[in-house]
């Protein structure tokens, strides 16, 4: 072989390199969701109406009295009235298995002083606490190995991570996606 095919065989090969390493980063990137991409296109929009902690309570469905207050200590295992609870929700099936980046607030469900490693992702602040869940479509149950330590109660943050259309059943709500996250940053507003 003579320096000149040696030269263009290195050449040749530390191009297909590149392109291997560039293509392999491309693949790891995460797409940016926003809440409106978690909704099938088939299905009307329908804008999520966020509400005042202090907004009161909602009336009985059916015009009657409402519940009685719950026990000490119960809050966390009431299954609480969510739209769409009475069928399987309406999901985007090509979400499954992609790498994926998107905002909301935490709701969490397992926690060790500040440092969470299970929690309900939702896209505005108090959903699931302090007012009825929103849609199963728009809940993203979260698990994380390590934890994250937690800000504020209502700091936004910013989920990386693999996502599925697994339905997660919690006691406070049904999340219709589930992400094993890679990272969990807080976000600037």
């Amino acid at each position: 072989m003579t320096a000149g095919q040696r030269r263009l065989l290195q050449g040749a090969l530390l191009l297909a390199a590149t392109v291997a390493a560039t293509s392999a980063f491309a693949a790891d990137v995460a797409r940016q969701l926003k809440w409106a991409d978690l909704v099938p296109k088939t299905m009307p929009a329908q804008p999520l109406q966020g509400k005042t902690f202090f907004g009161g309570s909602t009336p009985a469905p059916d015009g009657g009295p409402p519940p009685p207050p719950l026990a000490e200590g119960t809050f966390m295992s009431v299954k609480r009235r969510q739209p769409g609870n009475d069928r399987p929700p309406a999901v985007v099936p090509e979400l499954d298995g992609q790498s994926v980046s998107i905002g909301g607030y935490v709701v969490p469900l397992d926690f060790d002083a500040t440092t969470v490693k299970e929690f309900l992702l939702v896209p505005f602040v108090g959903a699931c606490i302090h007012v009825p869940p929103p849609p199963a479509n728009q809940i993203i149950y979260v698990k994380t190995e390590k934890g994250f330590e937690v800000g504020g109660q209502f700091d936004p943050v910013t989920v990386t991570g693999k996502i599925n259309t697994t339905v997660a059943f919690t006691g406070l709500a049904d999340a219709g996606y589930t992400i094993t996250a890679d990272t969990v940053e807080p976000r600037t507003k």
